[in-house]
């Protein structure tokens, strides 16, 4: 489906701190205007997929369309970067509609900190020692004692992420599912992860908190020291990403299952 935007969109530009992105957002911002985010029918983000994700952070609350350019190392949430025919290729644009995760992590104090992911929900052990996680699934214990390096919670966009770089799966963007991946496990060893319902309400619980202390991070939000983790879907909060119609993101997705 093509984006419905005006033949002239409001464009604001944003910039990662690279100075090949700084330099491009210069020059698009005088080829083509650049409006406030407040104002602006679309956000072109010049950097790469960190850079990409940060930009849909400050957009949780209007849902500003974003259509990423790639001026980084990474770029696969980002278009080829080209100065030409820009305010035609934002109005042919496919869109893809996100829902991110909540975390809510209880630290070892008692106080709770939330934050919110489009890739992924992480738990890491913050010593020598691995973790020790307790995992509930909709409020029923699923794996009593997982020891490892962390485990994580991962959207079907974040899947090509940190996640695949775990050995979790690819999952398709209309599949309505989420990863959950382990981290290295130790014990039980052969376990590889689950695929939960997008409704699935996940708990981890950190098993010798003094011993083996654990950090939650959502996204590149992170709480050290936690002793709970709540995670689940926001289906009321929707982002929207564009994609070039010739390179959907779920044509991207479906590649990288056959990459080598």
């Amino acid at each position: 489906m093509s984006a419905p935007f005006p033949s002239l969109p409001r464009i604001a530009f944003a910039a990662s701190d690279r100075p090949e992105a700084r330099a491009a957002r210069g020059r698009l911002a005088e080829r083509y205007g650049s409006v406030d985010r407040e104002t602006a029918d679309v956000i072109v983000a010049l950097g790469g997929d960190g850079f990409m994700l940060e930009t849909l952070h400050t957009v949780m609350d209007r849902g500003t369309p974003v259509f990423g350019m790639n001026r980084g190392s990474v770029g696969f949430l980002m278009n080829d970067y080209s100065e030409d025919d820009l305010p035609e290729r934002i109005a042919r644009a496919g869109r893809t509609v996100i829902h991110p995760l909540q975390m809510d992590a209880w630290t070892e104090s008692g106080q709770v900190q939330s934050g919110l992911a489009i890739n992924e929900v992480s738990l890491l052990r913050q010593t020598r020692q691995s973790a020790k996680l307790r995992i509930s699934v909709d409020d029923r214990v699923r794996l009593e004692e997982l020891s490892c390096d962390g485990c994580l919670v991962a959207t079907a966009a974040g899947s090509t992420a940190y996640n695949l770089s775990a050995h979790g799966p690819i999952i398709p963007l209309d599949s309505q599912v989420l990863a959950l991946t382990p981290i290295s496990a130790f014990r039980p060893r052969r376990w590889r992860g689950a695929l939960l319902s997008h409704r699935a309400r996940v708990r981890f619980e950190v098993l010798e908190p003094d011993k083996r202390p654990v950090s939650a991070t959502a996204d590149s939000f992170e709480v050290r020291r936690v002793a709970r983790v709540d995670v689940h879907e926001r289906r009321d909060i929707a982002l929207t990403m564009l994609f070039d119609a010739d390179r959907s993101f779920e044509e991207r997705v479906l590649a990288e299952q056959f990459a080598a």
